[in-house]
């Protein structure tokens, strides 16, 4: 029966030498007769009241030179080791503390990682806040349409009649793949055709050459990359390079290859757009036609002039040359900043309603939310286990500790965990990072070297220190010292309701950003599994940029079906994922006068029905049988809607002297985006070379095998060129990317959200196990089961997990609802969905409390009651 030795310690250290042995003495007796009369803990008790009785100011020793006053650093190291003796002697909370923080602060920094670099997108050009790109609207059909498909001739419009506007206005081709070759090394390419000036406009870092590189005809100015794949190490300078083997170009210049997160992040080589002029009738033919929008136009604006003030001066700047036709569209010009470029590219009836800004904003209160769900657990348990430390404050408060050195005593510890917690974050972000950026589509990396990153790590780690720390130190150095040493302290019956509405918050959010995952990834399940109106499986296609395959196609495809690898082959304009060509200049029989036709055309060759397996509703295909279907046309179901023909087949459907013949129709084929309805479409025989090779593989053979084969008579045809093929079923995948990007994203940090959830769930059951010990211990003497005891220690968080699921659900409800509102093709919010969520939230939750519980629960009775 021997007293407290803190007891003991504390006597010394404060009172006079002369009174220790003395007073000790003393306390021991009566401690030891007290012990025997009522017990062990009673006696412990009155012992600590007695030792602060002694330790009052006239008892105190004050000898400034013999003890004198710590200082301020003194005192921060003396609150650090005590700290640091805490973490050591409960391992346990000081894992779930240190790592449920840790994970919570690399989730901020991945997202803020993310941020940055969406925030950033397209800084890399020097003249980031003067460029911009001409794009028009127009209404056809009451509908307003905005695109950056623009004339060639407005070109030279905005530099004769508002060139005081502008320092550089630059006309571009659409970014296109290209055969390059040098020598026996030939690679496929994306570049622009585009006009001498833009180097100098998107401030390209030249590597070799200058930025005037493209001021010579038949130039060309290459990526570093391009450079390298040719020529290695040697000078690029002046070598000849052959773009689809039909013409050579000198390259002048080599620039930098530019950062993933710009809009010309796969700008890999330039041409001058005189080039394309030479080389493409079609594109000579339109230098003159307003009505022909292929192609794309760059600003940068002059020094001092205003963005919008322009933008408002060159709105009528293609009505006033349109012509009758073309005016019926009202067309209206407008200039799109590069800085909105990637965050708000999205447009509804001809009004900016946003874009990737929408999923900053996410990410951004996810990244907070989950590093609050963190701070909660820290403030949990430290107001959880404040009864341990009650008497510790209550000495710390009899002899003479003010709440302020409390209050910095508990901040100190607090920032030490974030501290340590941070170090572990940035591991974890270092190792995590490539498989974030994999998910995200990204090429980040941790800013070691840029002091911005430092300050405001320093600053995040300060403020979450502040944070998880104020509220335990607040309560903790509210403690009245009287009542702790007397015994009487108690927390109350509101104490655990802090605690309980941090649970409730935690759940919330873990459970919302659950049912978001859930329906993000049951959106995309529901376009994938979309009819699309034709066969993917087994099937591909090759862009075609040298006329050697159309020249030879009959004896193509004959070989190709006898090699047995392909059971059919057809020709088209555009891709099986993509319509190239919209054109309005239709008319038909009972066609409304105030109606503007708006159909995607599709040159095809005969067979490319049986080759895709497109779905008749009614009619016929195209066949060679029938010559006259080189003036058949063959259009889909909402081709035929719109035009309110009941009965197509056999109609006359007239473009200028042209006539067309309707001789079927088909099921719609989703061409374009998966969520969207499907364009009225309009299907020819082409008169002109096409530009994609479609193939069936043979579904009796092997699709590497096949492939091989195919690509072997390709190279026969076409020797100078590459067999770079795509499958339909992987391009039309691509179309998910975004939706299937953010959905993984998302159920990443639900994941992670519901970790640390549970990881401070399971803290605080451990303290409650703990608390109630000698409850336990009582009740199964009593009779009661492991069951009951597992209910007992269970229900409370069985509550709190069903309130949290009742606020998080209509909270869900109403947002994803009005995400869902951007789709037309969209699924619908199911109850399945919102039960399956609760009732998984409330069984993580019972296997998560339920280790604690049942290890409390088998605990010998005998043990229990002993302890006390």
């Amino acid at each position: 029966m021997t007293p407290p030795r803190l007891a003991d310690r504390l006597l010394r250290l404060f009172c006079a030498p002369h009174l220790h042995e003395e007073v000790l003495g003393d306390l021991h007796e009566r401690y030891v007769v007290r012990a025997k009369r009522s017990g062990v803990a009673k006696a412990r008790k009155r012992y600590w009241l007695d030792v602060a009785a002694y330790i009052r100011p006239e008892f105190i020793k004050r000898r400034p030179q013999e003890y004198p006053n710590p200082t301020n650093m003194t005192m921060l190291r003396n609150y650090l080791k005590i700290a640091f003796r805490n973490l050591a002697r409960q391992k346990g909370y000081s894992f779930i503390n240190i790592g449920g923080l840790a994970v919570g602060m690399a989730v901020a920094m991945l997202i803020g990682l993310w941020i940055y670099d969406e925030l950033t997108f397209d800084t890399y050009h020097k003249n980031y806040d003067r460029i911009a790109q001409v794009m028009q609207t127009q209404t056809i059909n009451g509908n307003t349409s905005t695109f950056a498909a623009i004339p060639i001739p407005l070109a030279a419009e905005l530099r004769t009649k508002y060139g005081d506007n502008f320092k550089h206005v630059v006309l571009s081709s659409w970014a296109e793949g290209h055969l390059l070759s040098f020598g026996n090394k030939k690679f496929w390419r994306v570049g622009n055709y585009i006009e001498p000036e833009a180097p100098d406009m998107f401030s390209l870092k030249m590597l070799k050459g200058t930025k005037s590189g493209l001021q010579e005809p038949y130039s060309i100015m290459i990526s570093e990359s391009v450079a390298r794949a040719f020529f290695g190490t040697a000078d690029p300078l002046g070598k000849l390079i052959k773009i689809d083997n039909q013409f050579a170009v000198k390259v002048t210049g080599v620039y930098e290859d530019l950062p993933y997160n710009t809009r010309f992040n796969n700008l890999e080589y330039m041409v001058p757009w005189q080039v394309n002029v030479a080389i493409r009738d079609w594109v000579k033919n339109s230098q003159q036609k307003w009505d022909n929008n292929s192609f794309q136009i760059y600003v940068q604006l002059a020094d001092k002039v205003d963005l919008d003030q322009v933008s408002a001066k060159i709105k009528d700047a293609k009505l006033a040359n349109a012509g009758k036709e073309q005016a019926k569209f009202k067309p209206e010009i407008f200039l799109q900043p590069m800085r909105n470029w990637h965050l708000y590219s999205e447009f509804k009836n001809g009004v900016n309603v946003g874009g990737q800004i929408q999923f900053v904003w996410l990410f951004g209160i996810i990244g907070v939310f989950v590093l609050l769900l963190a701070c909660i657990n820290f403030m949990n348990l430290s107001t959880a286990r404040s009864e341990k430390r009650a008497k510790e404050v209550g000495i710390r408060k009899a002899v003479g500790s003010v709440r302020m050195q409390l209050i910095s005593q508990f901040m100190s510890e607090s920032l030490l965990v974030v501290c340590i917690a941070f170090g572990l974050a940035l591991v974890l972000v270092q190792l995590i990072l490539p498989y974030f950026n994999e998910v995200a589509a990204k090429q980040m990396t941790l800013l070691w070297s840029t002091p911005v990153f430092w300050l405001l790590g320093i600053g995040f780690t300060l403020l979450t220190g502040l944070i998880a720390g104020s509220y335990p130190a607040l309560y903790l150095s509210a403690f009245q010292p009287l009542k702790v040493l007397k015994g009487t302290f108690r927390v109350g019956r509101f104490a655990s309701l802090p605690r309980q509405v941090l649970v409730v918050v935690q759940f919330t959010v873990s459970v919302t950003l659950i049912i978001g995952t859930i329906i993000v990834f049951r959106q995309i399940q529901f376009a994938k599994n979309r009819p699309i109106g034709y066969s993917r499986s087994g099937l591909l296609y090759v862009q075609t940029t040298t006329p050697e395959i159309h020249n030879h196609f009959d004896a193509f495809r004959a070989e190709l079906i006898q090699s047995g690898a392909v059971s059919e082959i057809a020709e088209s304009e555009s891709p099986l994922t993509g319509i190239w060509t919209v054109n309005g200049g239709f008319d038909w029989d009972g066609k409304d006068p105030d109606q503007q036709p708006d159909f995607a055309v599709i040159g095809v060759t005969h067979d490319f029905g049986k080759t895709i397996g497109w779905q008749f509703k009614e009619g016929r295909d195209f066949s060679k049988k029938f010559g006259t279907d080189s003036t058949a046309m063959v259009i889909n179901e909402a081709a035929a809607k719109f035009m309110g023909l009941k009965e197509p087949v056999g109609k006359i459907i007239r473009e200028g002297d042209l006539r067309y013949k309707i001789v079927g129709v088909i099921k719609d084929m989703v061409m374009e985006s998966p969520y969207e309805p499907a364009r009225q479409t309009l299907f020819y025989i082409s008169r002109f070379p096409s530009n994609f090779v479609n193939i069936r593989i043979n579904p009796n053979l092997n699709a590497s095998e096949a492939v091989s084969k195919i690509g072997a008579i390709y190279q026969k045809y076409a020797p100078s060129t590459l067999f770079d093929y795509k499958f339909a079923d992987q391009e039309y995948a691509k179309k998910f990317a975004v939706e299937e990007r953010i959905g993984t994203l998302a159920s990443f940090f639900a994941v992670l959200a519901i970790f640390i959830s549970c990881l401070g769930l399971f803290g605080l059951a451990s303290y409650v196990a703990e608390q109630r010990t000698k409850e336990i211990g009582v009740r199964k003497v009593l009779g009661a089961s492991i069951l009951n005891v597992w209910s007992l220690l269970s229900k409370d968080f069985v509550v709190l997990i069903i309130i949290a699921f009742c606020i998080a659900a209509p909270i869900a409800w109403y947002f994803l609802g009005n995400w869902l509102q951007k789709y037309q093709y969209r699924t619908e919010l199911s109850w399945w969905i919102f039960a399956g969520t609760g009732a998984g939230a409330l069984f993580i939750t019972l296997l998560t409390v339920s280790f604690q519980s049942l290890k409390a629960a088998l605990v010998n009775p005998v043990k229990s009651l002993r302890s006390e």
